[in-house]
């Protein structure tokens, strides 16, 4: 076991504090995960965010292209374990129309002890709602927080850094902008 090391702990909050205060001032709302993922999925994707960040449903509407008027639940995590947040019933009139979830890479380990999750885009990821709830519905899979989502249905609703998707293509620029924000080599994490 590790012996712990306050003073540097803190240390490292202190930079940390820093960095997250440079991030708040740049996106307009804390540097939580969840606020950088609707920052960038806004400006890639063009995205009217709603004025409140607690808004019932939906974080915002696609303002153009073959998605425009739809609105949409935007997630970023930081590693694609098979899981996704899909709180409320079975009704799709409860849900946004589309998730829009970026992630990093695939969970392999299944402890996150010894590990470090950085922000990072791997994949990027588009699931319908009717689709998708009626697939869960379909599989008697219960909606909350973490709902099991299977590899093949990920498959199917990726668009980037190859497009599945039946009905949304992404352009080379907006590929551009998400290859931003690829996860750093293995020899640099």
């Amino acid at each position: 076991q590790m012996e712990p090391d306050l003073p540097a702990l803190a240390r490292l909050l202190r930079e940390r504090a820093v960095i997250d205060t440079q991030i708040a001032q740049l996106i307009g709302r804390p540097a939580h995960a969840g606020h950088i993922g609707e920052y960038i999925a806004a400006a890639i994707f063009d995205i009217a965010l709603h004025e409140s960040a607690n808004h019932p449903g939906s974080d915002g509407v696609f303002s153009s292209g073959v998605l425009a008027g739809k609105t949409v639940n935007i997630k970023l995590y930081s590693k694609n374990a098979g899981f996704l947040d899909i709180v409320g019933s079975a009704v799709a009139a409860d849900h946004p129309d589309i998730y829009l979830v970026m992630v990093g890479r695939r969970a392999t380990a299944l402890s996150s002890k010894g590990t470090s999750t950085p922000i990072a885009i791997e994949s990027v990821h588009l699931f319908e709602s009717d689709q998708l709830l009626a697939t869960l519905v379909e599989r008697g899979v219960f909606l909350g927080i973490g709902t099991s989502v299977r590899n093949v249905d990920w498959q199917a609703a990726m668009v980037y850094p190859e497009s599945k998707h039946p009905t949304f293509t992404m352009t080379d620029e907006q590929m551009a902008l998400v290859a931003l924000f690829a996860p750093a080599s293995d020899s640099q994490q």
